[in-house]
Formats: structure tokens, C-alpha cells, sequence
């Protein structure tokens, strides 16, 4: 039950809200509040976190493509609020707010990075207040991993079209002290995730722009002298790259769309193997110790709507060379409510207590939903987010 001091700061909050949308303006630009909901959560004072507790989550809506609405979301656990838009009122004298099309968000220390794919930036903001610190300039850029002090970007190169004669993609390094770019590297087409284990980042090229002549490798490149050393071939058009803790990289191949279909492939780089499981076909996915919880949502051309599946597998089961090396898949919701689900965009889990968060786009063009499910798959409440909510990553004390 809400006590009072939650109800009145939620109070604050809207009148805040309401003066920020009376008063606030960019010359002619009206600058929209963030907006405060209280969520079925008790309150909890900062002290009474674990270290290893979350206090909150940010979640980077993408917006639809030229709509320039990319926006962040933050869920407080500590006052149970989950607020809409905050990057827009923490930051009001940024013109055009956040940007076009929201890509990938990471916290590294004390800062949080948002990449804003159509815009060809990363934001860069302390992580505790969402105020801007400054942005690093890279051309149609993907994600972002970070190692030492240094951060990695995957980046298209080159514009935001298809072309069968698209450029070769790259990765750039910069210095996350003065967020300048130190160096960078050429890889293969349209790289997109990737993965750092020991000295050698390697990263999914999807050859995206250049359909249907996709690409279908993981470059391999050593961090000392930054050079690409080899190509693997893994599967056509590869998206995603999880580390787990063994070491191997677990990577998704949206296929072509049309002859070849979506896979999940295990790869071994210290004992270079590679494993094609084909019962399951993440879009997304989570690895929590020894479990992937994932979702997969794909386009059927025979039923002219999305196939969607939802589970978590156990990673630890060994891989052999049999086709379907894991079979242990459990569901990953159990209420029945996944079917209030348009199209799940994203997925978290709250690695202390359990709790799985799900996104739905919807119809793309408004406003999205976020699930949040217990570790046994019940659903526990929902809220409104912004514009095609996708990426989310926590905040710990």
C-alpha cells in the first residue's frame, strides 16, 4: 500500500510537471514535461539496497525513424515512479531533445551513454540526474561496449539507405575521459553488436544495407593494435552478440527473410567451434548466469502476421554437434497475458531479485508498454513509455 510521503511527492511532481509545460520553451519550441506515474511498488529508502541492488532502470524509447522522438524513460524502485521523458526536462536547452531514433543505452561508471542511431551522436549523461555532459559525433552509429577507458562504437559509416554498394562498416574507439575518438577500424558490412573477450572485440556484420546480398561474419579485432585480424563466417545477417560465462558468444541471425530462416548460434573464440541451434530464434536476449531469456518476434509471410515465441534456456547443457544440442527451453511467461502483447521490442532482468522486463512497440508511431513479471512468469504491473521502447540497463548506489 502507498503511503503518504509517496503520495505527496508524486503530487510535487505533477505540479512541477505543470509549470515545466506553462513556462518552458525553446523560442518557439514548446518544451514537453516529463510525467510522473506511481507504480503498484512499496517505497524504500536508498540505505535499505544491497550493493549489488539496483535502485532504478533507465529505458531508451527509439521513436519511429525521422519522427526525432527518442526519448528516456526512468523506473524508480526506491519511490515506486516510473517517469516519462526525463532526459526532456533535465535537459531543457538542448535543441531537439534527445534526437532521432534511439539505438542502445549502457551505464559505464557514472555515466550513461545513449546512442542515437539516425541522429549519428552518443549522448553522454551522469547517470544519477540524466543531465547531459556532452556527445560524441559518429557517423550512423549501432552500439556501444566499453573496455578500460576506453569506449567501442559499431558504426555504418556510411547514410541511412539501402544500397547494394554500401560501404564498409567500422568500429570506433574513444577516450571516455575527454570523449574524443582515438582510433578506428574498418570491418565488414553494416556491423551491429559485438562482444569484447580478452584483447579481441568481435562483431556481427548483417551487410543489412545490402540486401538480399547480406553479410554473414564476425570480424575479429585486436585491441592493441586495432586491426581487423580475421573473418568467421557465423550465419547470414547476424544481429545480436551476448557473452556468456564460459566465454562463448551467442549470436542471432535474422536470416534473409525469405530462404533462410532466423538462427542462434553458439561460438567458441578460445576453442574456435562453431554450433547452430535452429529450435529457437531470438530477436532478443538476456544471459543471467546460466539462463538466456529471450523473445522472438518474425514476420511469417504464409500466416501475414508475426510469429512470436517467448523462453529461457539453459546455457549450461552441453553443445555437441547434434542439430538441437538444448532442448530444455522453459516458458518464460506462464500467466497467459503474453497474448496482451503486440510486439514484444525489448527485454531485461533484474539480475537480484528476478523480475523480467518486457517491452511492447505496438503499432510504432505511440506510445509503448512496459511488463514487468515475476521470475515465475506472472505479470506484475504495466505502464505506458514513450515511442517504441527498446533498450534498458540499471542503476545501482
Amino acid at each position: 500500500m502507498l503511503g503518504k510521503s509517496i503520495k505527496h511527492r508524486l503530487l510535487l511532481c505533477m505540479i512541477v510537471s505543470v509549470v515545466w509545460l506553462l513556462t518552458s520553451c525553446r523560442g518557439d519550441e514548446i518544451v514537453f514535461p516529463a510525467e510522473y506515474e506511481v507504480l503498484p511498488m512499496e517505497s524504500r529508502e536508498l540505505s535499505s539496497f544491497a550493493s549489488n541492488e539496483p535502485i532504478g532502470m533507465y529505458l531508451l524509447n527509439e521513436g519511429n525513424m525521422g519522427s526525432n522522438k527518442a526519448t528516456i524513460d526512468y523506473l524508480d524502485f526506491s519511490k515506486g515512479i516510473y517517469i516519462r521523458n526525463i532526459y526532456g526536462e533535465r535537459n531543457p536547452n538542448v535543441i531537439k531533445e534527445l534526437g532521432d531514433v534511439g539505438n542502445d543505452i549502457q551505464v559505464y561508471g557514472n555515466r550513461l551513454y545513449a546512442v542515437i542511431n539516425c541522429s549519428h551522436k552518443v549522448e553522454v549523461m551522469d547517470l544519477h540526474t540524466c543531465r547531459r555532459i556532452g556527445q560524441i559525433d559518429i557517423p550512423n552509429c549501432r552500439y556501444i561496449r566499453f573496455h578500460g577507458d576506453k569506449a567501442y562504437i559499431s558504426s555504418y559509416v556510411g547514410p541511412v539507405s539501402i544500397d547494394p554498394n554500401a560501404q564498409l562498416g567500422a568500429i570506433f574507439e574513444v577516450d571516455t575521459a575527454t570523449l574524443r575518438i582515438t582510433r578506428q577500424v574498418t570491418v565488414g558490412y553494416q556491423p551491429e553488436e559485438f562482444e569484447i573477450i580478452g584483447n579481441h572485440l568481435y562483431v556481427a556484420n548483417s551487410g543489412g544495407y545490402r540486401a538480399p546480398d547480406y553479410d554473414s561474419t564476425l570480424s575479429v579485432v585486436d585491441l592493441t593494435d586495432f586491426r581487423q585480424v580475421k573473418k568467421i563466417p557465423v550465419c547470414v545477417n547476424p544481429h545480436r552478440v551476448r557473452k556468456d560465462p564460459y566465454n562463448r558468444l551467442w549470436i542471432t541471425s535474422r536470416g534473409d527473410h525469405k530462404e533462410v530462416s532466423q538462427q542462434l548460434v553458439c561460438f567458441q573464440p578460445l576453442h574456435p567451434t562453431l554450433y547452430t541451434l535452429h529450435h529457437i530464434s531470438p530477436s532478443e536476449m538476456v544471459l543471467l548466469g546460466d539462463s538466456m531469456y529471450y523473445y522472438g518476434a518474425y514476420w511469417n509471410d504464409e500466416t501475414m502476421s508475426n510469429q512470436i515465441t517467448y523462453g529461457v534456456l539453459n546455457i549450461q547443457s552441453p553443445i555437441s554437434n547434434n542439430p538441437h544440442p538444448i532442448s530444455n527451453t522453459q516458458s518464460l511467461i506462464t500467466d497467459g497475458t503474453e497474448q496482451n502483447i503486440k510486439i514484444p521490442y525489448g527485454i531485461q532482468v533484474n539480475p537480484y531479485n528476478g523480475d523480467i522486463y518486457i517491452t511492447d512497440a505496438k503499432n510504432y508511431v505511440s506510445s509503448g508498454q512496459l511488463h514487468c513479471y515475476s521470475r515465475d512468469g506472472k505479470r506484475k504491473w504495466s505502464v505506458r513509455t514513450g515511442d517504441i521502447p527498446a533498450h534498458m540497463c540499471f542503476v545501482y548506489r
